[in-house]
């Protein structure tokens, strides 16, 4: 089973702490079986006190960490402009217990810490908008990307501020199991299932009045139609609205024009038909309302970097691993 390990640092966030827990702790297989085991510890074992105004008790010194399939770091109370200490000794003696082949994940400022051990270097990272600037200034040799809610790069993964930790574990779920387990996930933990890491972190967006949230009606009925054209107008219409009023509040409520936010439902059918079933790529862009399997292929490799061929063989082979594992 994938051991994730936790790693407490003193002032650590605890909605961040519980992120790792509640997302990989949902995860299970066909029959039921959790897909990974999550373990916590702090750098010494004893209690660790949080940025809120209680202390938590962890079951694990540093050394679970030399078992660590993926380590995640929550961030915690260290003001990054003030402070210099970004890598308390502890941390670092408790981050060179990690096995090469593992993973580490950082989540909002945690990058810092990352960045400080020199695990960062020339890599792409991201962290929480409001630090980008100085993370950047301070460790130039980091090829920062704020304007996103998450970086992959293979074994290394950062993560921006606070929500986009629990984006991020869906993420690798995603990654290691499929569309199917992660999506459970995500319903059973009422969270979106699906936002890219590409996706903006919406820096200082206004949150729509509810009065003005009418939309929802529209999205709901345009999935069932994802496997022919969809224009705005015939959108606005099923909202009663001019295709002025409809485009306007639907990005207020979405963040995405409607174009955007279909041709990303879009992908994720067609990721979700790629993993699941034997379909020909053809009847798979057809299904997912691309028309052509040229046109699926070019949408695909914008979102995620790969052709459907390839997406499909990756998570096969990943399926078929899992359930031999």
């Amino acid at each position: 089973m994938h051991r994730v390990v936790v790693l407490a640092l003193d002032g650590v966030y605890p909605f961040e702490l519980s992120i790792p827990v509640r997302i990989f702790g949902t995860a299970v297989g066909p029959d039921g079986e959790p897909l990974y085991e999550v373990v916590t510890c702090s750098t010494d074992g004893r209690p660790v006190a949080t940025s809120a105004d209680f202390t938590v008790t962890v079951p694990h010194g540093p050394e679970v960490i030399d078992t660590a399939d993926t380590l995640v770091l929550p961030p915690f109370v260290c003001d990054p402009v003030g402070d210099r200490d970004w890598l308390p000794d502890s941390a670092a003696a408790a981050l060179r217990r990690l096995r090469p082949q593992a993973r580490i994940v950082s989540i909002c400022t945690a990058s810092y810490v990352l960045a400080a051990a020199g695990l960062l270097d020339g890599r792409p990272a991201t962290t929480h908008w409001n630090n980008a600037e100085h993370f950047q200034r301070t460790f130039p040799e980091v090829k920062v990307d704020a304007d996103v809610l998450f970086i992959d790069d293979g074994q290394v993964l950062t993560a921006a501020g606070v929500a986009s930790g629990v984006d991020l574990c869906l993420h690798l779920v995603r990654r290691d199991h499929g569309s199917a387990v992660a999506n459970r996930v995500a319903r059973l933990c009422v969270v979106p299932p699906w936002r890219e890491g590409g996706q903006a972190q919406f820096i200082d967006r206004p949150v729509p009045e509810p009065a003005t949230a009418t939309t929802s009606d529209t999205r709901q009925w345009a999935l069932g139609q994802l496997h022919r054209p969809i224009t705005l107008a015939e959108l606005a219409r099923q909202s009663h609205m001019s295709v002025r009023t409809f485009s306007r509040r639907f990005r207020a409520e979405v963040g995405l024009t409607p174009v955007q936010w279909l041709a990303r439902q879009r992908v994720e059918l067609a990721r979700r038909l790629l993993e699941t079933t034997d379909l020909p790529v053809d009847r798979v862009a057809a299904e997912a309302g691309f028309g052509t399997a040229a046109s699926m292929r070019q949408h695909l490799t914008a979102a995620i970097g790969v052709a459907p061929t390839v997406y499909r063989q990756t998570f096969r082979t990943t399926g078929a691993a899992a359930r031999t594992s």
